[in-house]
């Protein structure tokens, strides 16, 4: 064999094993972002022209979390919204409607004290599919029926899925289950069941 052959064949080779490098660390990434993103990285991918214009997308979402100043909250705050949310879905039975845009509001203002940005819900969704990518379609179905029921388009059904969608977020928010289970006994005798749960 010639030199030059052994040159071209080690060239061949050189240019395999980073083509292989290359590739695993892009398989690499896209694991970390599938993982991460859960079904959020199968939704982006739809959107997007193609799976790499997707993942730059994710990628820079992970950029932009990266420069908030996300805040822990205190015992006393996550004691504070677990109450507000009991409250919230006791007037459920009564006022479906207006329970719905409190619920809304509550989760807004959960996000808020975190030190998430609260402005547009594009945005808003965008930072939290990084810490909370799994209960985001709850979140954005909830907020399209809020919407549809600010319009006058709910029906109580939907409202109430809307208030279950919300419960969903706000306890992956909290950290913890909003409202303890309870037994009917260890109720308050006045107090409705929660008739969000079922």
């Amino acid at each position: 064999m010639s030199p030059t052959q052994i040159v071209v064949i080690v060239l061949i080779v050189l240019v395999i094993v980073a083509a292989l490098a290359v590739a695993a660390r892009s398989l690499g990434r896209r694991r970390a972002l599938q993982s991460r993103f859960g079904p959020e990285y199968d939704r982006v991918v739809a959107e997007q022209d193609s799976r790499s214009a997707a993942e730059r997308e994710l990628r820079d979402r992970e950029r932009r979390h990266a420069e908030l100043t996300l805040t822990p909250l205190s015992p006393e705050s996550r004691a504070r919204y677990a109450a507000a949310w009991e409250e919230l879905q006791v007037r459920f039975i009564d006022s479906p409607g207006e329970t719905v845009g409190d619920a809304d509001e509550l989760v807004t203002r959960l996000i808020e004290e975190q030190g998430y940005p609260t402005g547009d819900f594009s945005d808003q969704i965008a930072h939290l599919s990084v810490d909370h990518a799994r209960t985001l379609t709850n979140y954005r179905d909830a907020h399209e029926i809020h919407l549809r029921n600010s319009r006058g388009e709910a029906t109580t059904e939907e409202l109430r899925q809307a208030v279950v969608h919300y419960r969903e977020l706000f306890a992956d928010l909290l950290g913890e289950e909003p409202v303890g289970h309870r037994t009917p006994e260890q109720r308050h005798p006045d107090t409705p069941h929660d008739a969000t749960s079922r």
